[in-house]
């Protein structure tokens, strides 16, 4: 929705008011199609490069500077801290057999991590808030796991969608339910991450928009703007914590899922 305002004051020039949901626009910055194909590069993608830049940026950063202190500094602390938060929701929820999938959870976390908080970044954009990114890595991570599944178990690993000891009867009602919810999984761990990250975006321009429109009011009513920007403000802050908390949020159900894989639970 677009409008136009004018008032009485020259000094304020016409703006526009975008919707809320136009911030999740995916554009093109560099159109390229070829037949009916479309290979254009596009905001999303500018993202998620300057993402995975920025991540390669780290690892190689801390392996030039490999010798670690006593006393971290503020780097070496950040890595130790990311690296035991992994490695603990590896070791809780796997045990010893998980360590060798530390580097898939670290990349993962770091990811969603990443994008999350660059999406904070004003005029910047959400990876995590468009579905078919969100839906695309979490069914991803389900197809490598049930790889690593069949692998380890072959056709054993059907014993996920039947309990032991449980009766013939009782086995007609618990198979399907046992499917349709294992191959929900990676439908809620995408849609999960991608309601979280939508919803308080959206709420974030919403309230900015009012802030704004009742600044251009040329009335008694215009001082009172402050109110909804000390929200927004709030609001933010509430948005970093929950970037933090849903990336850690996928992580832990992907170790969880990898757990069911794993151990054969």
């Amino acid at each position: 929705m677009v409008r136009s305002f004018k008032g009485s004051n020259p000094f304020i020039p016409n703006y526009m008011v975008f919707t809320p949901l136009e911030q999740f626009q995916i554009i093109a910055l560099i159109p390229l199609k070829f037949l009916f194909l479309d290979f254009s590069f596009t905001n999303l993608l500018l993202i998620s490069i300057c993402t995975c830049l920025f991540f390669f940026g780290i690892v190689i950063f801390s392996m030039k500077n490999s010798s670690f202190f006593f006393i971290p500094h503020t780097w070496q602390y950040l890595i130790e801290i990311t690296s035991d938060i992994v490695s603990s929701l590896l070791y809780d929820n796997i045990n010893e057999k998980g360590e060798k999938y530390f580097p898939l959870i670290s990349v993962i976390f770091f990811f969603v991590v990443l994008v999350n908080l660059i999406g904070l970044v004003p005029y910047s954009f959400t990876v995590t808030s468009h579905l078919i990114v969100t839906v695309t890595m979490s069914f991803s991570i389900f197809i490598g796991i049930n790889i690593i599944c069949i692998k380890n178990y072959k056709m054993h690993m059907l014993s996920l969608f039947l309990p032991s000891n449980t009766s013939f009867g009782l086995a007609l009602l618990l198979v399907p339910i046992e499917f349709v919810s294992y191959i929900f999984k990676p439908i809620s761990l995408g849609v999960r991450l991608f309601a979280n990250l939508m919803a308080g975006h959206t709420l974030l321009k919403v309230i900015i928009g009012f802030s704004w429109s009742m600044l251009m009011l040329e009335n008694v009513v215009s001082i009172f703007h402050f109110i909804p920007f000390l929200v927004v403000v709030i609001l933010y802050g509430l948005e970093l914590g929950v970037a933090l908390i849903q990336a850690y949020v996928f992580t832990i159900l992907t170790c969880i899922y990898l757990n069911d894989g794993i151990n054969l639970h």
